[in-house]
């Protein structure tokens, strides 16, 4: 199940961890076409976050930069077209030709077919599973050594739950918060919030409405304090602190599934083809 764009490893268990983002690679014809550089795609792109998918068995990081296919956008959005699609960036030297986004869109759905492919494996074997979806994002926009954005509005976490049944999953999404904010191993409290920022992108919402039952989907966004957000240098003391807090609220999240009072909160979780859940044969690309 390998794939230039992506890394899959399997593992068992019923935690994934999916970094949609962390990737830079662009194939040839759109690295030509490409206007922007290295340094404003890595700007926007979630750099560090692969290495957080340790926290689970099964870990899917992609390879391919978000300004080649942003697989956290619905399809008809994926290819960032004009500046207003991507944060007001002249991305381009000339419009992409039809054939370059097609490709582009291929890419995206071959993704989600294996994805799907996953998600109805784990299923079938432990009936219901989280996915930590995780993201970073920028708090320094008006340019390096500035003031960062007020943190009221930004919180260091953001746990983002817009697409989920909370009546089903809200032991897991609290115990989740729980964890992310007593771990803080620095004699702080961590600021952990939901749906601050961020309500969840699009694989929270695909995998909300084809596996509404059995899978639920964390959107997770952690303020770039783990590094510099403009020359890309990780804060290792910062970056290993939030991973220790990760695993903690991880393994949390495994507890609740286990757990009798938290299963006991939802109906019997479906197996693949159950109860609504859309189960189509995974197509490859």
């Amino acid at each position: 199940m390998a794939d230039p764009g992506w890394q899959i490893e399997l593992g068992d268990g019923p935690l994934v961890a999916v970094a949609l983002h962390d990737g830079h690679h662009l194939r040839s014809e759109v690295a030509a076409l490409m206007r922007l550089d290295d340094a404003a795609r890595r700007y926007e792109e979630d750099p560090f976050t692969g290495r957080w998918t340790v926290v689970a068995p099964t870990r899917i990081v992609v390879r391919r930069s978000r300004f080649e296919v942003d697989l956290n956008r619905r399809r008809t959005k994926a290819v960032y077209l004009w500046p207003e699609d991507a944060w007001g960036l002249d991305v381009w030297k000339s419009a992409p030709p039809p054939d370059m986004v097609a490709a582009s869109l291929a890419v995206y759905d071959r993704f989600y077919a294996e994805y799907r492919e996953i998600l109805e494996r784990l299923v079938l074997r432990h009936g219901r599973v989280v996915v930590l979806d995780l993201h970073s994002y920028n708090h320094r926009r008006t340019g390096p050594g500035e003031r960062p954005a007020d943190p009221q509005l930004n919180p260091e976490v953001n746990v983002g739950t817009g697409s989920l049944d909370r009546s089903r999953w809200g032991c897991v999404v609290d115990r989740f918060i729980r964890e992310m904010q007593s771990a803080d191993d620095r004699g702080r409290r961590s600021d952990v919030r939901e749906n601050v920022r961020f309500r969840g992108g699009q694989l929270a919402k695909w995998t909300h409405a084809n596996f509404r039952k059995s899978v639920c989907v964390l959107a997770i966004e952690f303020k770039k304090i783990f590094m510099d957000e403009w020359t890309g240098e990780l804060a290792h003391n910062v970056f290993d602190a939030m991973t220790r807090a990760l695993r903690q609220a991880a393994a949390g999240v495994l507890e609740e599934l286990n757990d009798g009072d938290c299963r006991s909160n939802a109906d019997e979780s479906p197996r693949p083809g159950a109860h609504g859940d859309r189960t189509r044969k995974a197509r490859r690309g």
